[in-house]
C-alpha cells in the first residue's frame, strides 16, 4: 500500500488573528509538529500552502511543498485537498489540518494499520464526533478524487456534504487530544492550559 500524507496550511487564521501553523508548541513551531506526527506513518509527506516559502525553513527535511493556486472558485480545504490529489501518487492518503496539537505520530500509525482491512468500498477512514465527520484528519483513497471533483464542480465547498453522500469508515477509540483544533486564542490558550 503507497501512503502519503498532507497538511493543509493554507487558510487566513482570521478568527486567532495570527497565523495558526507558526504557533509554538514546545519548542517548535505547530507545522513542524504535525507534519513530524505524518512521518511517523509516511517519509511522503507534503504541505499544501499557498506561501510556500512561509513555511520551508520550519519543516523537517523530508518534507515536501506544494503550492495551491487561486482557484476561480471560492477556496478551501475540500478545494486545496483536490489540487492534492492530483499532484501526489499514492493508494490512500492521510490529510491533516495545521491546527491539531494534539495528533501524535502513534496514534496515526495506529489508524493506519487499519486501511487494508477496510471494505473496498469506503473511500475514507475518518473520526466521527457528534458534529459529525472529522474531515481534517484521517485517510482518503486516492479513488475518491472523481467523486471530489464532481462535487466541487456542482458547488460544494465544505467537506460534510460531500462525505455524506460517500461510504466512509469511522475511526473507533479517537483519544479526545487528537480532534482538538485550535481556531481562536481561547482554544489555543484551553489547549495549553491541559
Amino acid at each position: 500500500m503507497k501512503l502519503a500524507a498532507v497538511v493543509l496550511a493554507g487558510g487566513h487564521s482570521r478568527r486567532m488573528g495570527q497565523d495558526k501553523a507558526l504557533l509554538r508548541r514546545g519548542d517548535r513551531p505547530l507545522i513542524h509538529h504535525i507534519t513530524q506526527a505524518a512521518l511517523a506513518c509516511t517519509p511522503a509527506v507534503w504541505v499544501m500552502t499557498p506561501w510556500p516559502q512561509r513555511y520551508r525553513s520550519l519543516l523537517p527535511a523530508p518534507v515536501q511543498l506544494l503550492v495551491e493556486t487561486p482557484a476561480p472558485i471560492a477556496p478551501g480545504p475540500l478545494v486545496a485537498f483536490a489540487q492534492a490529489l492530483t499532484a501526489i501518487p499514492a493508494e490512500w492518503v492521510l490529510l491533516l489540518a495545521c491546527d491539531l496539537p494534539g495528533v501524535e505520530g502513534d496514534t496515526l500509525c495506529h489508524w493506519r494499520d487499519h486501511l487494508a482491512a477496510l471494505p473496498s468500498t469506503a473511500i475514507a477512514y475518518l473520526p466521527r464526533s457528534p458534529q459529525g465527520w472529522e474531515p481534517l484528519c484521517g485517510f482518503y483513497r486516492a479513488t475518491c478524487r472523481p467523486s471530489l471533483e464532481t462535487a466541487i464542480a456542482q458547488g460544494m465547498r465544505g467537506f460534510q456534504p460531500w462525505l455524506v453522500t460517500q461510504t466512509v469508515a469511522a475511526i473507533p477509540q479517537v483519544p479526545a487530544m487528537a480532534l482538538i483544533n485550535c481556531n481562536t486564542p481561547a482554544d489555543w490558550q484551553a489547549y495549553q492550559s491541559r
